[in-house]
């Protein structure tokens, strides 16, 4: 399915699957380009347990690739409140599963260091190529 712009902050589709396997291949395409997964926070269930609400399954991923996170922080000490990369993984009151990823071009541009914008880049590349391979 098409990528589709979601906001001046985010960028992802929807897919052809059920959320589980969603949540599975896009850990696996993030692996394939040198991300891991760092958290991985069930929303849905912390909502049920924490103010008793049901909701859609929801869950963010933070993702880190440790190569161009060093890179980062080195240039930018306090980069680290920016990290990791958010990727959403949610299904929609219609049943469709959607795999969304926090834009870093238009995260990162908060920053006022040259060194940054090219990590950005090849952050939102690697992104892309995973969101792509769904």
């Amino acid at each position: 399915m098409k990528e589709i712009p979601m906001s001046q902050y985010a960028f992802g589709k929807r897919v052809a699957m059920n959320f589980d396997t969603a949540v599975q291949r896009i850990t696996e395409e993030l692996s394939k380009v040198g991300f891991g997964i760092l958290t991985d926070i069930d929303v849905q269930a912390t909502m049920r347990k924490k103010i008793g609400v049901e909701m859609r399954p929801y869950r963010i991923l933070g993702a880190c690739n440790p190569q161009i996170a060093h890179k980062a922080i080195t240039a930018e000490p306090q980069i680290g409140a920016l990290l990791p990369c958010n990727v959403v993984v949610r299904q929609d009151a219609q049943d469709q599963v959607h795999v969304e990823f926090m834009d870093p071009d238009a995260v990162l541009r908060l920053v006022d260091n040259p060194a940054v914008p090219a990590l950005a880049s090849e952050v939102r590349q690697k992104l892309e190529q995973a969101l792509q391979a769904l």
